[in-house]
């Protein structure tokens, strides 16, 4: 049975602890905060950049980008997985790895070929596992993202879809709804269509071509 020393020093110990964590999760709301904030700031531009390429595609000019231009049939997709680099997030990121998996067999199932472009660590390590055909990657970009990059990487992807290599290019992310929702989205990039086409699972995954 532990003396009376070692039970203070245990009570010492965990005291240690809390504060120690204590010290972290304040360090870890205040970088979230941030984030938010940096989120909130950028997301009406984003919103506003895919309402005017959506009116573009409606357009129809004497030349129409490549962007703009719907396949006839989809034999190879390309697939943006963006994640985290660290873990410890809750389903952050196994909710959506769960879709991209879903989606994925679908398209497998199909006939349809995959080329993969893994943003963050626990998606690239999962594609990895997957024995995906992995063609560009980003991990360790930290908490601010600069373009330089993440520029290189996904321009593979753009000049895939601009050269034919793939026929439809799909993102799949973890869009903010608030502290404690967050919702998992694939949703098609190119070609540009007039309103979204988010793509929730295989079980209701819109047929091809």
């Amino acid at each position: 049975m532990p003396g009376t020393k070692e039970i203070r020093m245990k009570i010492r110990s965990v005291q240690n602890t809390r504060k120690i964590t204590k010290a972290m999760e304040m360090v870890a709301a205040s970088k979230m905060r941030k984030a938010q904030e940096r989120m909130r700031m950028a997301r009406p531009y984003g919103e506003k950049i895919r309402t005017v390429a959506a009116h573009i595609s409606h357009a129809n000019p004497e030349y129409r980008h490549p962007f703009l231009v719907d396949r006839d049939s989809v034999k190879r997709v390309g697939l943006i997985v963006i994640t985290t680099d660290k873990g410890l997030c809750g389903a952050l990121n196994t909710n959506l790895l769960r879709m991209v998996l879903g989606q994925y067999k679908a398209w497998q199932a199909e006939g349809e070929e995959i080329d993969v472009c893994c943003i963050g660590n626990k998606g690239f390590g999962f594609m990895q596992r997957l024995g995906a055909n992995i063609a560009s990657h980003a991990v360790q970009i930290g908490d601010r993202p600069q373009l330089d990059k993440l520029v290189g990487t996904v321009k593979v992807m753009l000049d895939g879809y601009i050269k034919d290599r793939f026929d439809r290019l799909v993102i799949g992310y973890t869009r903010f709804l608030n502290t404690m929702k967050q919702e998992p989205v694939l949703e098609q990039l190119l070609p540009v269509l007039p309103e979204r086409r988010n793509m929730p699972g295989a079980a209701s995954c819109p047929k091809h071509g």
